[in-house]
């Protein structure tokens, strides 16, 4: 079974609003175990990067300018997802609606939301009223992330893989119960190979730091503070 765990990048909160993917970032898993293979790509988003989300990522619209268009890789990251691999993603949602606003641009149909396995969901079905962000699950699961000092797609995609292992039971499989450890005696574990990532340092001016925290403090009921 194929699936692909996919973080994004993007200029702002929502497509309908102009805003638009600057980065994309895959990992391909077969029955659940990574296989090496990841698509990565930065994109020249064609508008500029507001402050607030380059302070999310470090991507400016300097930096990204020389980067293909949407427009230029769609087709490799068309034939990287397949037609018919699961899509592995935190947050969905999010995701979807602005790789969907890409693929109408350029006439391609979207990928059946049948393919999507979102995580948050599973995540909040799992540990109903606990944090279900990235970072809190990489607490709970102890999964290095001290790389993550900003966003990421690819980086972020390799942490979701082993989160995604552990929400199905991973590592965690067959612990507690004497008869489940009997049973996975014999199976092979499998320790996931997540490369090294230097953390990305971008400097910010004073503008860019307050226009982040005013778009922090606007959000409602963000997920990284729930109780």
């Amino acid at each position: 079974m194929r699936e692909i765990v996919l973080d994004t990048e993007t200029t702002g909160m929502d497509p309908v609003d102009g805003h638009k993917l600057v980065e994309i970032g895959c990992v391909e898993l077969e029955n659940h175990i990574p296989t090496g293979r990841t698509y990565h790509q930065y994109i020249n988003p064609e508008r500029d990067v507001p402050a607030e989300a380059a302070a999310v990522h470090g991507l400016t619209q300097e930096r990204l300018k020389d980067e293909p268009t949407f427009g230029e890789i769609v087709g490799d990251f068309l034939d990287f997802l397949g037609t018919d691999s699961k899509l592995v993603i935190h947050n969905a949602e999010f995701d979807m609606k602005f790789i969907n606003a890409e693929l109408k641009i350029f006439g391609f149909p979207p990928p059946d939301n049948k393919r999507v396995i979102d995580t948050l969901m599973m995540a909040r079905q799992k540990f109903p009223g606990s944090p279900a962000n990235l970072d809190a699950l990489c607490r709970r699961f102890n999964i290095d992330n001290s790389n993550r000092t900003l966003h990421g797609a690819l980086l972020d995609s390799e942490l979701l893989a082993e989160v995604y292992l552990e929400l199905l039971g991973g590592r965690q499989r067959g612990l507690g119960i004497e008869q489940e450890k009997k049973a996975s005696s014999e199976e092979k574990i499998v320790k996931i190979e997540r490369k090294f990532h230097e953390p990305r340092e971008f400097s910010l001016s004073d503008d860019e730091k307050d226009a982040h925290q005013k778009m922090l403090d606007d959000i409602k009921a963000p997920i990284w503070k729930e109780n």
